[in-house]
C-alpha cells in the first residue's frame, strides 16, 4: 500500500490549494506519511495549481466546460490520474461533481465545510455554507469528512469537527475558524485511514 514510508495519494482541486498547503506541511512535520503522487484542477488559473508544481507534483488541467458531459469530463480526469497509481484520491475545494474511478479500490475521502447533512449538496461551498449556516442562526457550525459517493456531499460520515458560532461574526471569521478545524481533522482522518489500510514500511 505504500512507496517506501508514504501511501501515494492524488488530490483534487479547484482553488487556492490552501488543503494542499497543509498536507504537504503535515508531511514536512512528519505528522502525514502521504506522497501526493498528482493534482488534477478544474482550473489553470488558480493559485493551487502554482501551490502544486512547486512541490513538484505533476499537474493535470481539466476544464468542465472543455467536456461535453460529467462523465466524460470524470473519464478524462481518470484515465490521466491512474497511471501515477494512487491509494487513495483526496478532494481539496474541488468543485466539479467527482465519480470514483472504475476499479479503484483505495478510498475517495473529501472534506466540507459544514457539518452534513446540513448545509451540502449542489452549489453548496465556500462562502455560500457560511453564510447558509449564519442566515439560519444556528450556534455551531464546523466540517466532514466523508466518503465521496455518486450524490454531492452525500456519503458515508467519517468524522466531524465542530467549532462556536460567536457573537459578530460574518461569513469571513466562521470560514477561518472553520479551515484551522479542517486542517487538524482532515490530515488526522487520512492517518487512521492509512492505519486501516495496513500502515507504513517503517
Amino acid at each position: 500500500m505504500t512507496r517506501g514510508e508514504r501511501t501515494p495519494v492524488a488530490v483534487l482541486l479547484s482553488g487556492s490549494g490552501r488543503t494542499v498547503e497543509n498536507f504537504l506541511a503535515e508531511r514536512a512535520a512528519g505528522r502525514l506519511p502521504v506522497d501526493i503522487v498528482a493534482a488534477v484542477s478544474s482550473r489553470d488559473d488558480v493559485r493551487g495549481v502554482d501551490v502544486a508544481r512547486e512541490a513538484g507534483i505533476p499537474v493535470g488541467i481539466f476544464r468542465r466546460k472543455e467536456h461535453p458531459a460529467s462523465a466524460a469530463h470524470n473519464i478524462a480526469i481518470n484515465d490521466w490520474l491512474m497511471p501515477f497509481a494512487p491509494n487513495m484520491i483526496l478532494l481539496c475545494g474541488y468543485l466539479c461533481f467527482y465519480h470514483r474511478p472504475e476499479g479503484f479500490g483505495g478510498p475517495v475521502l473529501n472534506i466540507h465545510p459544514a457539518l452534513l447533512p446540513k448545509y451540502g449538496g449542489k452549489g453548496m461551498y465556500g462562502h455560500h455554507v457560511h453564510e447558509a449556516v449564519l442566515a439560519a442562526g444556528e450556534t455551531e457550525s464546523g466540517c466532514t469528512v466523508h466518503h465521496v459517493s455518486d450524490i454531492y456531499d452525500d456519503g458515508e460520515i467519517i468524522e466531524q469537527k465542530r467549532v462556536p458560532i460567536l457573537p459578530g461574526d460574518n461569513a469571513d471569521t466562521l470560514a477561518a475558524r472553520v479551515f484551522a478545524a479542517e486542517c487538524e481533522l482532515y490530515p488526522a482522518v487520512i492517518r487512521r485511514m492509512i492505519e486501516d489500510l495496513g500502515g507504513t514500511d517503517g
